[in-house]
């Protein structure tokens, strides 16, 4: 299962990390279809954030890992997260034994 844990301070969503991998088998077409969608999004905000906004942020990516931890986002950054968020949040709702999201304060 792959779980999409966000963190926030003072209410402000700061960060995220996804781990694992959405499939039960090397055969499971909807699985590698469920992280595709996932890393994908995970890859878009990242960039997003880094790259068109321009904030800092500690990244961390490894294979089923991917840790992005903004010092001070911007209200642009904070949409980004959000949507994020909201678009992991909806997948995981079709895809509950895939995916998981967890808030954290």
């Amino acid at each position: 299962m792959t779980k999409a844990v966000f963190w926030s301070k003072n209410g402000t969503v700061c960060g995220f990390r996804i781990e694992g991998h959405s499939t039960f088998d090397e055969a499971d077409d909807e699985g590698r279809a469920v992280c595709a969608a996932v890393s994908s999004a995970a890859y878009m905000a990242a960039n997003t954030i880094t790259e068109v906004i321009g904030d800092s942020a500690d990244t961390k990516v490894s294979d089923g890992d991917m840790y992005v931890n903004v010092i001070s986002p911007s209200k642009s950054t904070q949409l980004v997260l959000e949507g994020l968020k909201l678009h992991l949040s909806e997948l995981s709702k079709q895809y509950s034994k895939r995916l998981e999201i967890i808030s954290e304060v």
